[in-house]
């Protein structure tokens, strides 16, 4: 009789997989609560400690880390003085092991004292897991809910052959490994230690996505567990398969929004750089102004609002092409608008002010760059020149500055009245980034607007050219050793400049 050894926390088809397992001659050996459940239920589960001649111990701590488990587990099969060895200290062959572990991350995310974060540190558990992983030749290792209707098909037809063990030995290690990585995460935190020597992420896959930048790549999305809310998370209602790029432009679309926390606004986003930007006192007004404010960028690009979708946005959203629309929620009659487009994408957003996130994350062919999220937005407004803003001008400066930090770099960004008129990005001269802003928008009125720019100016020709087209007042994060020459050619004039004291580069 083959004997299979099980152990788990998460007890969702535990036992009509030991009852199959059972019928193909296994001998069930079990602990704890999984034995109390299994034998409740009618299976023939024997105890550890019969196994061990050892009670488990200290709460549960000590219950399998025995070399009667262990040798049962390790031992090879087709080494003649392995299986010497086992006989000579009567030592029972363990030909499949079920474990799956303690609940750390559901611990975490429910914010757990330490006390009771460390009593959810599984040993017994990935042990058994990694001696049977090792041996995976000789010994089943389960450690998927998923897996068991596919282990009992393969015992039975004989297909549990080199390959289907590999890859649960393959499947067990990933499972270890996630696990210990998001134990170190919890302590590199409780340390303080934001920048490890060994950095662990695990990435848990959540959605196949269509295709990757371009058709010929091929993408997944994944997710960090160790982060308990996202802005990405939301529940996708209508529309095809999300791609690549739809999710890193809804990232860009939604971050804008949520800089501006409870203002009514709307965003557009095209490849990653926001189009057009206002707010509103209503839904409806501060999307006619974002799609106002560049009618011809918007078409194919990605709107994500702040506020609950009526049916009168959403029909003037469906006037155009969108891939995605995004909100926290929507008017049934809205969304039986948007639906009549069956490629539209709808997005309910469920955490748009997320801030769990703590990286940012930029791999690059072998080499990873991690940086802080840029979460701060001005230092202080700080007036360095004679004339000083009105406060309609501040209150566009903030504004400006909030989607200026979700350009491409160089970036330039011109508003006025919470609407933006002209954003240039992505330039490798700063004074480019405004031309192409300013000549790209021919009929825009700039004169009263206010101009944001995402770093200092190195030389004072932006200035120039901005108030050669009519802008009256600049905001920028200042720094640069020459920044006298663009305070002193506001001063001749008469143009207020403030200084923000945060430079928001965007690569």
């Amino acid at each position: 009789m083959r004997r299979a050894l099980v152990s788990v926390t998460n007890k969702e088809g535990i036992v009509e997989f030991c009852k199959g397992l059972e019928n193909l001659g296994f001998e069930i050996v079990s602990t704890g609560g999984t034995l109390n459940k299994l034998v409740s239920e009618g299976v023939k589960a024997i105890a550890i400690d019969e196994v061990t001649n050892f009670p488990e111990m200290l709460d549960g701590r000590v219950k399998t880390l025995h070399p009667m488990v262990h040798g049962a587990l390790l031992f090879r099969r087709d080494l003649e003085e392995h299986v010497n060895t086992v006989k000579e200290h009567n030592i029972v062959p363990i030909d499949l092991v079920c474990v799956n572990l303690y609940e750390f991350e559901k611990a975490l995310k429910a914010g757990k004292p330490m006390e009771d974060m460390i009593e959810n540190i599984d040993i017994g558990g990935p042990s058994m897991i990694r001696s049977a992983a090792k041996n995976f030749k000789d010994v089943l290792i389960v450690t998927d809910v998923n897996d068991y209707s596919k282990v009992l098909e393969a015992i039975e037809n004989k297909t549990d052959d080199y390959n289907f063990r590999l890859n649960l030995a393959y499947k067990a290690y990933s499972t270890t490994g996630a696990y210990d990585a998001m134990i170190s995460r919890y302590f590199a935190n409780v340390v303080g230690d934001e920048f490890p020597d060994t950095l662990n992420i695990s990435l848990k896959k959540v959605e196949h996505l269509r295709y990757g930048e371009n058709s010929q790549q091929a993408a997944n999305k994944y997710e960090d567990p160790f982060v308990q809310t996202s802005l990405l998370d939301y529940e996708q209602l209508h529309g095809k398969e999300i791609s690549f790029n739809n999710v890193n432009d809804l990232y860009g679309a939604v971050a804008v929004v949520r800089e501006f926390g409870d203002q009514i606004v709307t965003a557009a986003i095209k490849h990653s750089t926001p189009c057009g930007v206002a707010i509103g006192k209503t839904g409806y007004e501060s999307y006619m102004k974002a799609y106002e404010a560049d009618p011809q960028s918007i078409f194919g690009g990605i709107v994500a609002v702040n506020y609950k979708v009526d049916k009168a946005t959403a029909t003037e959203m469906n006037k155009i092409f969108l891939e995605i629309v995004a909100a926290p929620d929507f008017d049934d009659d809205a969304l039986e608008v948007l639906k009549a487009k069956k490629n539209l994408r709808i997005l309910k957003l469920t955490n748009l002010q997320a801030r769990d996130a703590k990286y940012d994350i930029k791999y690059l062919e072998g080499k990873v760059l991690v940086q802080q999220l840029n979460t701060k937005m001005i230092d202080e407004m700080k007036v360095v020149t004679n004339a000083q803003p009105t406060e309609t001008q501040l209150s566009d400066m903030e504004f400006g500055m909030k989607v200026v930090k979700y350009v491409k770099s160089n970036a330039i960004c011109i508003v006025k009245n919470g609407v933006t008129l002209a954003i240039g990005g992505g330039q490798t001269s700063r004074v480019w980034a405004l031309e192409n802003a300013i000549h790209n928008n021919p009929d825009k009125d700039f004169n009263g607007a206010v101009l944001a720019s995402d770093a200092f100016f190195p030389f004072n020709d932006c200035v120039k050219t901005a108030v050669d087209a009519g802008i009256s007042a600049i905001i920028q994060p200042g720094g640069s050793v020459r920044d006298q020459d663009s305070i002193d050619l506001c001063n001749e004039y008469n143009v207020p400049m403030v200084f923000s004291g945060y430079r928001h580069f965007r690569h």
